[in-house]
């Protein structure tokens, strides 16, 4: 029987299917800005990359905020900032920390070799950063 979305899909299902509708509709939508979390999960690779494609499509039109693990995601971004919950004693706080060049560099690479980074990890984080770049036309 049928039942509401919200009910049958995963928070990633629900993001990507928000993604889907506002790739369609941003001609013509006048939100400001879209924000997109947990869009990346249970996917890996190919869907990443394309999912990365289309949140820069959207960002052509719109503000876009996207929550990412997956490196594939994050290298299709123009600004890039690292979120860290540091916990100190039985305190919490969230840092933000723009991200530079190297430094994205650097958190894409971690993205996808973990904490030990490793000259292959930092290749392959540049190439990502170059193909995004040069799919969305400089």
């Amino acid at each position: 029987p049928s039942k509401p979305l919200a009910r049958v899909a995963s928070g990633g299902e629900l993001a990507r299917t928000a993604l889907g509708l506002k790739t369609i509709l941003a001609a013509s939508d006048a939100t400001p800005v879209v924000i997109f979390d947990e869009v990346d999960s249970g996917i890996g690779g190919r869907v990443a990359d394309v999912l990365g494609q289309k949140l820069r499509q959207v960002s052509e039109d719109h503000q876009v905020i996207c929550v990412t693990h997956l490196a594939p995601i994050a290298s299709y971004a123009n600004h890039h900032l690292k979120i860290e919950k540091v916990r100190s004693g039985n305190r919490s706080r969230t840092e933000v920390t723009p991200l530079a060049k190297t430094a994205r560099v650097e958190e894409i690479a971690r993205m996808l070799g973990g904490e030990r980074v490793t000259e292959t990890t930092r290749r392959h984080a540049k190439e990502l950063l170059t193909t995004s770049k040069a799919r969305k036309g400089g």
